[in-house]
């Protein structure tokens, strides 16, 4: 059944658009986490192993609610990796890469999801779904709360 909510089909549609493109951005940046949390090593294992696992952990959690908010649209949330490498404007990368490597990697990830999500941000206002626009600035706090934390490791 479709939602009557105050927004046209096209309108909804476009919504469910960006938010894939959201969620695909947030299940690579997820996934990119874990593998950094798995394969960290250095002078401060500890410290970044426990930082990744809380960065990935909150976005688990984000993934599961940008799923929830297209079905509220009545849109289907993609679920394949394939899907998620194609929506996504992040890269996969498969290399083993050093500390600072990994905390500049997740800084650039954040930043380009962080510049995405204005412009997703602003498309939803201008269609006036506010509830999209309000749920997508939370998740553009979360990012930039994340990239000062890794910002202030590479200072």
């Amino acid at each position: 059944m479709e939602p009557k909510i105050g927004l046209t089909k096209e309108e909804l549609s476009k919504s469910i658009k960006d938010l894939t493109v959201v969620l695909s951005n947030e299940m690579i940046l997820y996934v990119k986490t874990r593998k950094f949390h798995w394969n960290v090593t250095g002078n401060s294992f500890m410290e970044l192993h426990k930082l990744f696992e809380n960065q990935y952990s909150t976005l688990e959690e984000t993934i599961d609610d940008v799923a929830e908010r297209i079905s509220e649209l009545g849109g289907k949330a993609i679920g394949t990796m394939k899907e998620f490498i194609k929506h996504s404007i992040l890269e996969e990368d498969s290399n083993f890469i050093n500390q600072n490597e990994m905390l500049e990697e997740l800084l650039n990830d954040h930043e380009k999801i962080i510049i995405q999500l204005r412009k997703f941000i602003k498309n939803a206002e201008e269609i006036e779904d506010v509830g999209t626009a309000d749920f997508l600035t939370s998740i553009l706090m979360d990012h930039e709360s994340k990239s000062w934390i890794l910002r202030k490791y590479l200072s």
